[in-house]
């Protein structure tokens, strides 16, 4: 019964959608205020709706409802309560409502907190929402149902969750991933409002661009969460493989970033216009397309969901309208889109400008390696394998010259900026360079000059923003701390994003030239040196756990003869799939991690050991949680929320108000 509840509450979203999708723009359009107002109270209803279809899947779950076939299949009456909540959003049924439910809250948000925009705006925007909604939901119901019944055959016992996904780190990377994923439906939405309204000024970049930084900080904790997992959880040591569902999530943040950037420019200067819609529509067909990825059956990965074509063609026709609706409706307004003032050539404008093309190409260079092997297959060009090798050759430098433009944007000015002024600024690269250099070899010994490259460029941006800060505070009469007072939340909120990346970027650097690994067979007594540390192998025992059955090992890790931990690494087999899993121990710290991880077991009661020395590791993660955190403080800025309240409307010629 509590089955039948939920599929019906999700054909009532379904229906409240396609109402939310039609009513307010035709009431728009007829100038009836009641239909517009009815945008806010559908984008509540179907939220509401699709909470209670989302919690009578998790009921259905909890009480081992084999009944239903995708909980036959995503579960085990031996899972733990806690991975059977999980395992709701473990299969590619489940996954697609948690996606709808993540796009009634970001619905239902916007309908909470826009009281202060105009109501012809608002309901543009959430029949937008709705529209997508309409789609999202028929596909659930048409082809990928998890309330659909099996019976009478239907088994006493379930198949059980991917043992890979029975870990706290699936529990909460998905859905922190997919508010990030499906976030960028509302710039998406406010940016096709704007154009079907003719609501062309900086107004519209300026709300909207607190979601997007809200979609984007969400994205980067997901995309880091993920990273975080792939670590621990795979057994690999490896935090990053250029795997294709992992690029499916890296693109649409990195056009975010630009579009970011972009409605910071829009909303200051009033430029960029343009550019800013259709980064708005490229951040949005990535989403769409990571969708169509991961969904269609067209990859291999431990990430992917489905394998039926006739689903990924059913997500593909939605990217196509979509997409290509938006795309119609951006060349129909374009010749409207002028910008409402000028820069000069050297200016932050120009050098923001350059990011963004830099980030854009980025994203190419990775959706092209992303989509080579498909269309190679496709065409009968044989397999065409995109590794590591074509991403790093390329994206790396990529980075490097973001870095040298990152640290020009910060020390210029709007609109134009005296070049003479840059000759001053060789002491701050000099500084940088002597950091770059100095602080590997200080570290670890060595410098290759890759690292001295990323280092110093790194240092250069840090310092750069350090001097912007510098003489943006000290022009306070009061003195430099008051200065520093008077300076805005979004502003540090900006600088501590920028602070994250370059946090990121050394970890990156430097356990990608410093880690040390080491394949050895070990039993008891048995020892092994890597880096500082001195990995001794005690011993293992077995242990039974929920629905697994493990054998543990105890590695003495010790340096310059002092303990530093017991570390336990597990081989574990999962008993309902008969189905083995690696499950690594790992001593963290600020500045390092030793990693053990066990392999098969070997003759005479030894086995195949895997060690790792990673130094910074844990500033890849600490630096997404840096910029997360600087996109929060940046929102919680006061002018955001009463930006709405000081706009006027503003009708771009050759468009009309409705």
């Amino acid at each position: 019964m509590i089955a039948e509840l939920g599929h019906f509450a999700l054909v009532l979203a379904l229906v409240i959608a396609l109402l939310q999708a039609t009513l307010p723009l035709y009431g728009v359009y007829a100038n009836i205020p009641a239909l517009q107002r009815f945008a806010r109270s559908s984008a509540l209803m179907q939220a509401f709706c699709l909470l209670l279809s989302f919690a009578g899947l998790i009921v259905a779950f909890l009480q081992n409802d084999f009944t239903l076939d995708y909980v036959s299949r995503q579960s085990n009456t031996l899972l733990p309560y806690y991975y059977k909540i999980s395992a709701v959003w473990g299969g590619h049924e489940g996954s697609l409502l948690l996606w709808v439910l993540v796009l009634s809250l970001w619905g239902a948000a916007v309908s909470l907190f826009s009281h202060s925009l105009p109501r012809e705006m608002v309901a543009r925007v959430l029949a937008i929402i709705g529209m997508v909604g309409v789609a999202l939901m028929s596909f659930i119901l048409m082809t990928s149902n998890p309330f659909n019944r099996i019976l009478p055959d239907f088994p006493l016992d379930g198949a059980d969750l991917n043992p890979l996904l029975q870990d706290i780190g699936l529990i909460v990377h998905p859905p922190i991933l997919y508010m990030g994923y499906v976030g960028f439906t509302v710039p998406f939405a406010f940016a096709m409002a704007a154009l079907l309204g003719g609501r062309l000024d900086s107004a519209w970049a300026r709300w909207s661009r607190p979601w997007a930084v809200a979609a984007w900080c969400f994205l980067t904790v997901g995309i880091a969460l993920g990273s975080w997992w792939a670590y621990y959880e795979l057994g690999w040591g490896g935090w990053w493989f250029w795997d294709p569902v992992e690029n499916a999530s890296f693109m649409p943040w990195l056009a975010g970033t630009a579009l970011i950037h972009s409605l910071a420019v829009s909303e200051k200067r009033g430029v960029f216009k343009a550019w800013t819609v259709m980064l708005a529509i490229i951040a949005f067909a990535l989403s769409l397309l990571g969708t169509f990825l991961v969904r269609s059956g067209v990859l291999t990965s431990v990430h992917a969901f489905a394998s039926d074509p006739a689903r990924g063609m059913f997500v593909l026709g939605i990217l196509t309208v979509v997409i290509g609706g938006s795309l119609f409706l951006f060349a129909l307004r374009a010749s409207h889109l002028n910008s409402e003032s000028r820069y000069a050539l050297v200016s932050r404008e120009s050098f923001l400008l350059v990011n963004n093309l830099l980030l854009v190409t980025a994203t190419t260079v990775v959706l092209l390696g992303t989509l080579y092997p498909l269309i190679a297959d496709a065409l009968n060009l044989g397999k065409v394998s995109v590794g590591a090798p074509y991403f790093n050759a390329l994206f790396v430098p990529l980075t490097l010259v973001l870095l040298v433009f990152m640290g020009l944007g910060s020390l210029s000015n709007w609109k134009r900026h005296d070049i003479q002024s840059f000759i001053p600024l060789w002491k701050v690269f000099a500084v940088a360079v002597f950091l770059g250099v100095a602080l590997p070899l200080f570290l670890f010994g060595t410098a290759p000059m890759r690292v001295m490259m990323s280092a110093s460029l790194c240092a250069w941006v840090l310092l750069s923003i350090v001097r912007d800060v510098w003489l943006k505070a000290r022009t306070a009469k009061q003195g430099i701390l008051a200065g520093l007072g008077r300076l805005s939340r979004s502003y540090y909120g900006m600088q501590l994003a920028h602070i994250g990346i370059l946090v990121t970027i050394l970890g990156v650097t430097f356990t990608s030239n410093y880690s040390i690994e080491r394949d050895v067979r070990m039993g008891v007594g048995d020892s092994v040196n890597v880096g500082p540390y001195h990995f001794e192998w005690q011993g293992i025992r077995d242990i039974q756990g929920a629905n697994y059955r493990a054998t543990q090992a105890e590695v003495k890790v010790s340096k310059d003869g002092e303990l530093v931990s017991l570390l336990h690494p597990e081989k574990r087999l999962y008993v309902v799939q008969n189905r083995s899993m690696t499950e690594a121990a790992i001593d963290s710290g600020l500045f390092r991690d030793v990693y053990v991880a066990m392999g098969e077991p070997l003759d005479n009661n030894e086995w195949a050991v895997r060690v790792y020395y990673k130094p910074f590791v844990r500033w890849l993660w600490l630096g997404a949680l840096m910029m997360a955190a600087g996109g929060v403080l940046a929102m919680s800025d006061r002018r955001y929320r009463i930006a709405a309240r000081q706009a006027t409307p503003v009708v771009s010629q050759g468009a009309t108000a409705k």
